[in-house]
Parts: C-alpha cells; structure tokens; sequence
C-alpha cells in the first residue's frame, strides 16, 4: 500500500492546474488511482437523471472531482503557507508529521 504525506482531513493548496491556489480540506484519498478529492476544487457539473426510488431529484449537480497527490501540497497551520512535510520520532516513540518550513508538528 502507497503511503501519502497527505491524510484525510488535511488542509491542502493546489498548486498547480485551473485551480492553482485554492486551498480546501481533503475529503478522500483514492489511493489506487494517486488521487485525493478536495473540497470545493474541481467543481464539475453534472447532469443527472432523476431516480424516484431513492427520492433524487434530477438536474444539473455541481460535484468535487479528484485531483493528482501531486498537484497538492499541506498547508501548515504555524507559518500558513504549503510546505513539504518530513517524519521524526517524538521522545516516547511516535512517528508525527512536520512542516519542513517552520519545524512545527503538523495535525
């Protein structure tokens, strides 16, 4: 199994496509597909077909799409810019993310 420096519920900035700059929180992370679903990043529409057995109405649907791991970068909350994320050890043995920028731990 992949193993992303980005985790659910991270704030992320796109970095790049038509949505360079944004910054949205990821909702999912497809790993089988290197894709991670932002909220309010990709917004497509979509048109769909009403399904009364489910009580959905038709019409058009506005929906985040996935987007590359690599088009993502995590926002630190200390120094507030996307940043590289390292991996150290804490003095009682936990394995924690941090901001290469500032050397704060991230989530």
């Amino acid at each position: 199994m992949k193993q992303y420096r980005i985790h659910k519920d991270d704030k992320v900035m796109v970095v790049s496509g038509k949505d360079k700059g944004k910054i949205g929180k990821v909702l999912k992370i497809l790993r089988k597909k290197d894709r991670v679903l932002v909220e309010q990043v990709n917004v497509v529409k979509r048109h769909t077909k009403a399904n009364p057995y489910l009580q959905q109405p038709g019409g058009i649907v506005e929906k985040e799409m996935p987007i590359h791991v690599s088009n993502v970068m995590v926002m630190c909350d200390a120094c507030a810019s996307p940043t590289k994320v390292g991996y150290r050890y804490t003095e009682d043995g936990k394995k924690v993310r941090f901001c290469k920028k500032c050397n704060e731990i991230i989530g």
